[in-house]
């Protein structure tokens, strides 16, 4: 009776004695490693995947400029957007599988002054043996040879007219907005004694279940978010100029920063699987 109750007062005395008795074995005195004091064994870390999504060709930075009307040889009049391109469009950084897990192209666009980069940013530009770049952007691809850091790329290289692409921008920011502009509701009735005109009305979902859905539409910021247009139509490029003409609207206000890439199409530059 002792001895059991000087296992239970001193287990540190009786782990560091060496008892060769056979009443004292190691299930009495149990570790932290023993399943006594773990309910679970700990989980093995599972290695780090960068998950994004694969382009289908090396893309290049513009400039929005604004839209204007193009007429085709036919008399056809095509509404399109006006890009053009300051001086950048090189090549950055090389990714590939062995160093960053991934393979991609960083790419670099319009120069800026020295003081307007941190010294981080500089550094990295300057082992590339780039210029100072406002902006910095990546092109993840499945096969990243060929290219190599201060390359220039240049638009009518890369893209032909009649191509297809998809152009990435940040929309025009609305700040906060009501229910009629932000999601095209319609307004109640401004006379016969209403007192409800532009109000969003209830938004409850009833007793049950007694709360308001996710998602509902209603009052919030409007704009100023990233968005992409797919399959957009290269009408016309303007070597002389360095403006290249894109059939449609593309996101933002003039000066807008685009990112253009080839588009994506199931079968062609993307396999079916």
């Amino acid at each position: 009776m002792a001895i059991a109750m000087a296992v239970v007062s001193f287990p540190s005395l009786l782990q560091k004695a060496t008892l060769s008795s056979s009443l004292f074995t190691p299930t009495f005195l149990p570790t932290k490693s023993s399943s006594l004091l773990t309910k679970s064994s700990p989980k093995t870390k599972r290695p780090f995947v960068v998950s994004m999504s694969m382009e289908a060709g090396i893309g290049v930075m513009g400039s929005k400029l604004g839209m204007m009307s193009f007429f085709e040889a036919d008399g056809t009049v095509v509404p399109v957007t006006v890009v053009g391109f300051r001086e950048g469009n090189i090549v950055t950084q090389i990714k590939t599988l062995a160093t960053d897990g991934y393979d991609a192209v960083q790419v670099g666009y319009r120069r800026v002054r020295d003081k307007k980069l941190t010294k981080p940013e500089t550094g990295h530009l300057q082992k590339a043996g780039v210029i100072p770049m406002r902006h910095l952007q990546e092109f993840r691809l499945t096969n990243v040879e060929g290219f190599e850091a201060n390359q220039k790329l240049v638009f009518d290289e890369i893209f032909k007219e009649g191509d297809l692409v998809d152009v990435a921008g940040t929309t025009i920011g609305k700040g906060f907005q009501g229910g009629i502009k932000r999601h095209h509701f319609k307004r109640g009735q401004m006379t016969h004694g209403s007192k409800s005109h532009r109000a969003l009305g209830s938004i409850g979902a009833g007793t049950t279940p007694g709360r308001v859905y996710k998602g509902k539409k209603m009052p919030g910021r409007m704009g100023g978010t990233k968005t992409k247009i797919r399959k957009l139509k290269i009408v016309k490029v303007d070597k002389d100029l360095n403006v290249v003409m894109i059939k449609g609207a593309l996101p933002g206000k003039p000066g807008n920063l685009l990112r253009i890439t080839p588009a994506k199409i199931v079968g062609v530059n993307i396999p079916k699987n």
